[in-house]
């Protein structure tokens, strides 16, 4: 591996277990802290409100104004200072206030990595999976040292901690330059993607996201109690979903076989019906090995739906509308969709708490009815031409 392909995947890594050190166990620690659902419901949509203003300003504005490798010390820093600072918040205000600081300056910086990585591998079809590769290790790694420090409150140290190592380790990045705007560019060209939307099989697809976004959040709002409700020690939770992330990397390495034999729509109900399959166990098997082993299919969930949706609007889209198209998506899948789920499954759950153990376990066939529905309607009305279905001999890109 070269020194700067070295350099990148350790920026991944970093990247990403940054956020895999607090998303997993975040909403246990809120409760331990003594919010309310609707309290935390609107801690957890910071980092929604935060993709809101990546889509529509800081990442437009950071990827043309500012070297990347700087813009990422910069924000790292900012970011990781203010995680920190959560230690000392004990009130709402100041909590939400500090998490708003820290997803404002961390959200942007997912796009800016991918930025970082493409700009300077020699091959980008090559090279960029086996950098990216490293964010998923990076996150699985992040929930190890729980296991030793099972306090929650070791999250906050975890986080602010490697995101101030990546605002240092970002001053060695190769240097990245800004990227002009192109000739007639819009600054709102994602208004352009959203034209695209009067297509009935676009529309579906934007739709079918929105919910598989919202019910996917919820795996990460309602897993960590529930695992202990099943009897899983609490300092081995953040390690047991991390089997998800292990079976993602080798779901995405057969994605690209998976398409080719079965075209986008069936790989796509697949990975939304890995949602309705996994909740289902929660709700009717509640105990530890049939829900470890459902875990498993949050690889199915990811790269059959999440990355195939990308890759689709990468294959579907003209050349000049994929990258708003692109963040059209991503504002679903980062941002709208777990900005409901957010204000949804915290709710769901603190009724399900006054009941029986048993109601409880039953709250997850919600979100398992709810995928299921929107599986039957990406079945049902999905419907791509023949040319973005590869019905015309055209073969889908391994991933």
């Amino acid at each position: 591996m070269s020194f700067i392909r070295t350099r990148l995947s350790v920026m991944m890594f970093l990247e990403f277990f940054i956020w895999g050190a607090w998303l997993p166990l975040f909403y246990g620690s809120l409760q331990e802290r003594g919010f309310n659902a609707s309290q935390i419901s609107w801690i957890f949509n910071t980092f929604a409100i935060a993709s809101f203003v990546g889509m529509f300003f800081s990442n437009q504005f950071a990827d043309r104004n500012f070297a990347a490798e700087r813009f990422l010390a910069v924000s790292h820093l900012i970011g990781g200072l203010a995680f920190l600072g959560l230690l000392w918040a004990k009130s709402f205000w100041p909590f939400f206030a500090l998490m708003m600081i820290h997803c404002l300056f961390y959200v942007p910086t997912i796009s800016i990595t991918n930025s970082i990585a493409f700009a300077n591998v020699t091959d980008p079809r090559r090279d960029f999976g086996l950098v990216r590769l490293w964010g998923t290790i990076g996150w699985i790694a992040a929930a190890w040292p729980y296991i030793f420090f099972p306090d929650r409150t070791n999250m906050f140290y975890f986080t602010g901690g490697s995101s101030l190592l990546l605002a240092a380790f970002s001053l060695v990045l190769p240097h990245t330059p800004p990227r002009p705007a192109a000739a007639g560019e819009s600054s709102f060209a994602w208004l352009e993607a959203a034209k695209l939307l009067k297509l009935p099989f676009v529309l579906v697809l934007f739709i079918v996201t929105f919910v598989d976004a919202m019910v996917h959040q919820g795996y990460f709002i309602l897993t960590e109690t529930f695992l202990q409700k099943i009897g899983v020690a609490k300092n081995w939770t953040g390690t047991v979903m991390t089997v998800g992330q292990i079976a993602e990397i080798g779901t995405m390495a057969v994605l690209g076989i998976v398409l080719k034999q079965l075209g986008w729509r069936a790989t796509m109900v697949i990975g939304i019906m890995g949602h309705t399959i996994r909740f289902a166990v929660f709700a009717l098997f509640p105990y530890q090995v049939p829900v470890i082993a459902s875990i498993l299919l949050h690889g199915i969930c990811y790269a059959f739906f999440f990355a195939t949706v990308y890759i689709f609007v990468d294959e579907f889209f003209p050349k000049d509308a994929r990258s708003s198209a692109q963040g059209l998506f991503n504002f679903l899948i980062l941002g709208l969709g777990p900005f409901v789920g957010n204000i949804l499954w915290p709710q769901l759950e603190a009724r399900s708490t006054t009941e029986s153990q048993t109601d409880y376990f039953k709250l997850f066939l919600v979100p398992s009815l709810t995928a299921l529905a929107a599986a039957i309607l990406l079945a049902l009305f999905f419907r791509p031409p023949a040319k973005a279905a590869g019905e015309s001999g055209q073969s889908a890109p391994a991933h």
